[in-house]
């Protein structure tokens, strides 16, 4: 019995040591733009928004069922009206207010063809607060970004430089076609 002990220690120790290794590793770099990230289109392709280097983006956290819905006309209107400058307006559907986007990314997807004839990416349904809060809403939102602070509601837009920076930010009550955000 003492020759198992002894051999079980040494063992202990060692997982012991692995782990306070493991934990005293130095945390991740920030990401230092969107390019950084990978999101899973509507149709569940990964996408790494790298897509997009070059490109002017309004990254909006979208619903179905909201009182802002109706900005997917007019983020469509601005899509079509810029995209050949540069321009890429990506939505990203979220259900963590008021469970308004509760349906599946595929009725999602009908809904936004459908309803308001959206051509622009849409992504696959994430979280934008909360503990399940998906990466690039922590770093577009966190201590490090220059806009930093919860998503408030539905329809938070950021505007991305073409370096993949966030530029500005803007919330739910700015329309998608207004002066400051065009």
């Amino acid at each position: 019995m003492l020759k198992l002990a002894t051999v079980r220690l040494p063992l202990i120790c060692l997982m012991i040591a692995a782990a306070v290794a493991f934990v005293a590793q130095p945390a991740l770099a920030a990401p230092k733009s969107i390019y950084d990230f990978t999101l899973k289109s509507i149709d569940g392709q990964p996408t790494p928004l790298s897509e997009f280097h070059g490109k002017v983006v309004l990254l909006v956290n979208v619903a179905s069922r909201c009182g802002f819905t109706p900005q997917y006309t007019a983020l469509e209107s601005v899509y079509e009206k810029y995209k050949s400058r540069g321009l890429v307006i990506v939505g990203i559907p979220a259900n963590n207010f008021a469970s308004q986007e509760p349906g599946t990314n595929e009725e999602i997807k009908k809904f936004c063809s459908n309803k308001y004839n959206v051509t622009f990416p849409l992504f696959e349904k994430l979280h934008v607060n909360g503990k399940a809060q998906h990466p690039l809403y922590a770093a577009l939102t966190g201590a490090t970004s220059p806009f930093p602070g919860k998503i408030t509601w539905n329809f938070n837009k950021f505007l991305i430089g073409r370096d993949g920076k966030i530029v500005a930010r803007f919330g739910s009550t700015d329309k998608p076609e207004s002066k400051d955000v065009v």
